[in-house]
């Protein structure tokens, strides 16, 4: 049978993350003694780990079949290369920066100027965007010391807290392109391979939804189940069952973690007692 060949970070920020939500997703191997690749014990699915930033193109040399890799690498290295899904992780953002002393109004600031980045490509088609002609120094580390050395005016690169720039004197003035891990795929996967990685897909979209989502149950009188019914729909429509208190149920339900904070109050105006919210593991609709 056909295997499905995944590419991961070998080291860096992305690689953690990757392999517990493929764990997460039913898959069970060996990623220790600094191997280079692995198989999946219980599914069809052999694991490389590559350098971030060469994902791509292994996977449109056919090395690899589908990776994980953040969006920014996925856009800059404009490979033949396909985004199938984004993971939710690894949130950053690409950003100019100028530092601080600088009078910075809006992005014609960068006329003439030397903008200093790992990411010339996608550098190169905001100014574009913009009317803007400037020049790019591409380096493949430490960007930020760039101005401070005098070989560039501004920087373009990720910023996540933003503390590095701050550390080099540096201020964040535009936001280039938003940024979180992905699942890329090759454009020339065979029909056995594409059905592996459609039920992988159906796996990791399964353990996003949980981890959206929480279970919510609570004791509520019948006469505000119609009310409560409509804050807390849930996925078709909440479980009822009747207490032995008279008058009074136990309404089951789905509810978004970020939308329950701002409900709680509702429900409990409504009668509402003994809310409990349980994780879900897994999601299936």
């Amino acid at each position: 049978m056909e295997t499905l060949r995944i590419a991961v970070q070998k080291s860096g920020r992305l690689q953690e993350n990757s392999l517990n939500l493929l764990k997460e997703s039913g898959l069970h191997f060996n990623n220790g003694n600094g191997r280079l690749k692995t198989q999946a014990e219980n599914f069809p699915v052999e694991l490389l780990f590559l350098r971030d930033d060469d994902i791509p193109q292994y996977i449109e040399d056919s090395v690899a079949d589908t990776g994980i890799v953040g969006a920014n690498v996925f856009v800059e290295k404009q490979k033949q290369n396909e985004l199938i899904l984004p993971l939710g992780f690894a949130k950053c953002r690409l950003s100019i920066a100028v530092p601080r002393y600088e009078n910075y109004r809006d992005t014609y600031w960068l006329q003439g100027k030397n903008i200093a980045t790992s990411y010339p490509n996608i550098v190169k088609t905001f100014l574009k965007k913009n009317n803007i002609e400037a020049g790019i120094h591409e380096i493949s580390g430490s960007v930020e010391i760039a101005p401070g050395i005098g070989l560039a005016d501004a920087v373009c690169d990720i910023v996540s807290s933003g503390s590095t720039l701050v550390s080099n004197g540096l201020k964040e003035v535009e936001t280039v392109l938003e940024s979180e891990a992905v699942l890329i795929a090759s454009t020339k996967l065979s029909s056995t391979k594409k059905q592996i990685l459609d039920e992988l897909i159906f796996r990791l979209q399964a353990v996003q939804k949980a981890k959206d989502n929480k279970y919510i149950l609570m004791n509520c009188p019948n006469v505000a189940i119609e009310a409560i019914t409509k804050i807390i729909p849930g996925m078709k429509s909440p479980t009822i069952l009747p207490l032995k208190k008279e008058g009074w149920s136990s309404l089951h339900s789905v509810v978004d973690e970020n939308d329950f904070w701002k409900k709680i109050n509702q429900l409990k105006s409504l009668g509402a007692e003994g809310i409990l919210v349980v994780p879900i593991e897994k999601m299936i609709v």
